[in-house]
């Protein structure tokens, strides 16, 4: 499990890899996970979060960056185990509620074409369906953890779906689950996304921020240079 330190001593594990990267923040004795993925990935992520010393107690809260199966997967039984409370983002609440996905649409010609043509929506919503939870907050344009005890907020950054947040902590570390990937040397570009130009927008509110570091929940750490030169890019094609 790979850990990065704050500026002011926070923890940021992965403590789940592989299809999607699960992210648990901690702050002395409080944390936070974000992300929970895929269903059959429950038992690994239930005994490294108690290898970690993650207990009802101090599990704050479950933060979901998006409604996808495989970010949303273990949602429910994670809410269940833990008592914690889940965020995510208002408007994706619903698709929550029904265990369903936002649209999943291609952003490349190979990926539209297989969202487009070759697999139909209706058959991607059964095969991308997950146990439903319930939502606790419904976070807006941006969320301020402190109340639970972390120095972090909540970001809307939607584009790969409308509700897509990402987590910055401690102005130092952002958490932006589908919103970059960190798949394909020297790219932050996700091969699905609902509304492309709004993620490239998103992606300069991250760099507004002050996070030097940026980890997705696919691939690897990206680099503030990187996600730079990936904006100017898409956005000077996007006309942004």
């Amino acid at each position: 499990m790979k850990t990065w330190t704050t500026r002011s001593g926070l923890t940021v594990t992965q403590i789940l890899g592989g299809r999607c990267n699960v992210f648990l923040i901690a702050q002395e004795e409080r944390h936070c996970l974000v992300d929970s993925g895929h269903d059959n990935r429950f038992d690994a992520l239930y005994n490294r979060l108690r290898r970690l010393g993650v207990t009802p107690q101090s599990l704050r809260a479950l933060i979901l960056t998006h409604s996808h199966f495989d970010h949303a997967g273990n949602a429910a039984r994670i809410k269940t185990a833990f008592a914690t409370q889940l965020i995510i983002h208002e408007s994706e609440t619903e698709y929550l509620r029904r265990g369903a996905n936002p649209v999943i649409q291609g952003s490349t010609p190979l990926t539209r074409f297989m969202t487009d043509a070759f697999l139909s929506q209706a058959l991607l919503q059964r095969f991308c369906r997950y146990t439903p939870a319930a939502c606790d907050i419904a976070a807006k344009a941006r969320l301020d953890l402190q109340a639970l005890g972390i120095t972090a907020c909540l970001l809307h950054t939607p584009g790969h779906t409308p509700g897509s947040l990402s987590i910055i902590v401690d102005e130092s570390i952002a958490l932006t689950g589908d919103t970059l990937f960190g798949v394909f040397p020297g790219s932050t570009f996700p091969p699905f996304a609902a509304d492309v130009p709004q993620m490239i927008a998103s992606w300069r509110k991250l760099l507004e921020t002050g996070c030097s570091r940026f980890l997705p929940a696919h691939g690897c750490e990206r680099s503030r240079a990187t996600l730079q030169r990936q904006y100017e890019k898409y956005a000077k094609k996007f006309g942004l």
